[in-house]
């Protein structure tokens, strides 16, 4: 049998722990009916034999402590809770642990943000990463080393997993059911939990309010001001001139401080507009792309679709209640 132990974590999310536990717990009951042997041994297993989280609303009593799982086959790290370093602080005493079974074989999936404890082992160093995509920047800050890839819901890269945020992790563990077993129990798990087992992106849930936590005064009056006129032509020199500082400079500055170049947070904040617009408003796509400064159809589309995902006429299918109600609205 496969063993998966599903770690409980210091300031860890709860749901996180027992999502994983009743997946796989599950998928022995469908391999079960239909004949089959279970394949999973599933464990909670923590650094103590009582945990608690949310302030000791729930109290978690781990089927092993660290000490007497001396190998198994996939650890599971699920979401943390609060403030990410001192999550990750927290939970050090259980990274050696997870180095060793990494080291002897085992396959290592973190669950959202609890890509920030895999992250603090060393052993994402050099390779991609996924994570909740408003934890992003700061993934990137702490972790510098490491690759986020933006968007993604799931990455696999030398036998370590990471997944996108939220419910986004339920893709993850369909993906190693799949593994494990086959695509016909994953499909089964999938119909069974009600998950689209083929969501490769979380792009179009992401909201971007501009990263502002720097000290940086001059690029956050250059930012202020590309979000209060989103609507006009933008240039590097404009904004450059407006805060007295050389282009290149300024570019560099921006880059550093915001993580994305000038052109991209103007689009970014561009596209941002639309998609509210687009949620809220009657208006067609073409009234939305002339509202957000954009006079070029493809142009729009295909930023739009970089950046969410989806066309626009797609994200207004999604989003907008009056398209749900096939209330007709004009599209060019």
């Amino acid at each position: 049998m496969k063993k998966v132990s599903i770690l409980v974590p210091e300031l860890s999310v709860m749901q996180a722990i027992a999502d994983p536990r009743y997946l796989f717990t599950s998928v022995n009951q469908f391999l079960a009916a239909a004949g089959k042997q279970p394949l999973f041994d599933v464990q909670l297993v923590g650094y103590e034999s009582e945990i608690k989280l949310n302030d000791g609303l729930f109290t978690v009593h781990p089927d092993k402590v660290l000490k007497e799982v001396t190998q198994t086959n996939l650890i599971i790290i699920p979401a943390l809770a609060g403030n990410m370093e001192t999550a990750v602080a927290a939970n050090q005493n259980l990274v050696p642990w997870i180095v060793s079974q990494y080291n002897g074989g085992a396959e290592v999936a973190s669950l959202c943000v609890g890509a920030f404890l895999l992250a603090s082992t060393g052993l994402l160093s050099g390779k991609k990463c996924s994570t909740h995509w408003n934890f992003a920047n700061k993934f990137r800050e702490m972790f510098p080393d490491v690759e986020v890839v933006d968007g993604s819901i799931v990455t696999e890269e030398n036998r370590l997993y990471s997944s996108g945020g939220a419910s986004s992790y339920w893709n993850l563990l369909l993906h190693l059911v799949e593994k494990y077993t086959d695509r016909e129990t994953a499909i089964l798990a999938s119909k069974y939990f009600a998950i689209d087992i083929d969501r490769n992106s979380q792009a179009a849930f992401a909201l971007f309010q501009g990263q502002k936590d720097h000290n940086d005064a001059a690029i956050k009056t250059a930012q202020e001001y590309i979000e209060s006129n989103y609507y006009d032509k933008i240039t590097v020199d404009q904004l450059a001139e407006k805060v007295c500082i050389g282009r290149r400079s300024f570019e560099r500055r921006f880059h550093k401080a915001t993580k994305n170049s000038v052109l991209e947070y103007v689009q970014r904040v561009k596209i941002e507009a639309a998609k509210r617009s687009i949620e809220t408003s009657r208006k067609n796509i073409n009234e939305v792309m002339f509202e957000v400064g954009y006079t070029d159809t493809k142009a729009f589309r295909t930023v739009f679709k970089k950046l969410t995902g989806l066309t626009p006429v797609e994200y207004r299918n999604k989003y907008n209640k009056l398209a749900q109600k096939k209330v007709p609205l004009t599209v060019t």
